[in-house]
């Protein structure tokens, strides 16, 4: 009997060792599962960082590459287009690009064509355009003077025609007389004087600025009279 009750503590005692080695076991194969999963899990977070940095990038290139596309695209327009806003009865009113040297004919076109209510009668078709214009077309129940406005807000009511009488009227100050520097605004027979006789005395101008070295010709006076000489 004193036998039976040792073995019993031995196997009971053997039991218990294997189940605490059992449960240790459990316990080690679980921290490494944890741990291997931790592993897995900040892999994929740097992956994924570099994922996303790597489209980060991408996407940095490509507004780089849009950007520098925007100012080449800017600067090729600066340098052979003009920008036009027409109105009136055109079939597409608002902006339209035109290569420089068009007339109003082509910023009729870019719009769509006229309406048929547009009376081109009153408007100069062969009116070559600048950068920035107005334009408006009208219908044949109204009549216009005005239908050309250029950047400055300024109209223009005889278009081409005025422009060429503009150039009839321009003066050469290295050829002209007194009486005809008179006619220049601001510049009355006293300075057409001092004009003559400062270009007798030192030659011919070699630009319209060499004007202001003329007694009673200052900065604001040129600006008065700049666009009606010329050399």
């Amino acid at each position: 009997m004193e036998i039976n009750k040792k073995n019993k503590v031995v196997i009971t005692t053997i039991l218990i060792v294997i189940l605490i080695i059992i449960y240790i076991i459990y316990l080690l194969a679980n921290n490494a599962e944890i741990i291997n999963t931790s592993e897995i899990d900040l892999n994929d977070a740097i992956y994924n960082n570099e994922q996303e940095e790597n489209i980060n990038n991408s996407v940095n290139t490509e507004n780089s590459v849009e950007n520098d596309f925007n100012v080449n695209e800017l600067n090729q327009y600066q340098e052979n287009e003009i920008v036009i806003h027409i109105t009136g009865e055109v079939k597409r009113e608002g902006i339209v690009y035109l290569q420089k040297g068009d007339r109003i004919i082509n910023a009729i076109a870019k719009a769509g064509g006229e309406t048929k209510n547009a009376d081109l009668s009153q408007v100069n078709l062969a009116y070559e355009l600048q950068d920035g214009q107005k334009i408006y077309i009208p219908n044949k129940n109204e009549k216009v003077e005005n239908y050309i406005i250029s950047d400055n807000n300024t109209s223009i009511v005889n278009d081409n025609e005025s422009q060429e009488e503009t150039k009839e009227t321009i003066i050469n100050i290295n050829t002209a007389d007194e009486s005809e520097l008179d006619t220049l605004p601001g510049i009355g027979p006293s300075i057409a004087k001092k004009i003559i006789t400062y270009r007798n005395e030192n030659g011919s101008f070699n630009t319209i600025e060499d004007i202001k070295n003329v007694s009673g010709i200052g900065d604001a006076k040129f600006e008065e009279i700049k666009k009606y000489i010329t050399v």
